[in-house]
């Protein structure tokens, strides 16, 4: 039976890699406004080779592109790069479709629902807030909450005792096989592969179920739980 389903945000419920490719371009734009002197494909190579080496979430990634760059900071391009990154962020950032109307039907059919993202709890309350759902969720746990990234073993044990449910009664769900699924196999959870929001193509996501949709949660849950 599944009584709560925990989801992953970025990939998951919202499309990240596009809203952060639209906030780098724009970055870089504004940079190279303020005097960055490099081709715009070739700096935004050089910062999503930043982020492949210390992570998606490292705050510091313009100024350290800058820094690389100039051998110093220019305050006047390093500001112009993180007013256009936020700009386009916020305009950028969009729920996968049928997110919303897949968390209702959930929450009507009496599930806990709850999120467990490796972001740090600031980046994703944020993306929760703008997005509008960041009331439709039971529980949040995120990387500041226990200091350990999936598929470590204390995340997932947190939000199981926050909803207060069995681990064999969560559906996991997420579109990072070796941290989302992994995570939550080795304590007997369900698990979902979020395969629509993945940014590879995986043969073997050792998932329970795999996903083209997100509003196929609702025909899982109908299934394990027996409802007509």
């Amino acid at each position: 039976m599944i009584k709560a389903i925990i989801f992953d945000i970025d990939n998951t419920l919202l499309d990240f890699m596009t809203m952060k490719s639209n906030a780098i371009s724009a970055a870089v734009d504004g940079m190279k406004k303020n005097g960055l002197n490099l081709e715009k494909d070739e700096a935004i190579e050089k910062i999503f080779n930043i982020y492949n080496s210390k992570g998606y979430e490292h705050q510091k990634v313009l100024n350290e592109f800058i820094f690389n760059e100039l051998g110093k900071i220019d305050y006047k391009m390093l500001a112009s790069g993180i007013v256009e990154y936020k700009i386009a962020k916020e305009a950028s950032l969009s729920l996968y479709p049928g997110v919303k109307d897949t968390l209702v039907n959930l929450s009507n059919f009496g599930l806990k629902l709850g999120i467990l993202s490796d972001a740090p709890s600031r980046e994703a309350w944020i993306r929760l807030y703008i997005l509008k759902i960041h009331k439709m969720f039971d529980e949040v746990v995120t990387f500041d909450d226990t200091g350990f990234h999936k598929p470590a073993k204390e995340p997932f044990k947190k939000i199981k005792k926050l909803l207060n449910i069995d681990f064999s009664d969560c559906l996991m769900v997420g579109d990072w096989p070796e941290r989302d699924i992994k995570g939550a196999n080795q304590l007997g959870m369900k698990t979902a592969y979020a395969k629509y929001g993945s940014t590879e193509i995986i043969e073997n996501s050792g998932a329970d179920y795999e996903l083209d949709t997100i509003h196929e949660i609702i025909e899982i849950v109908k299934s394990e739980n027996n409802i007509l």
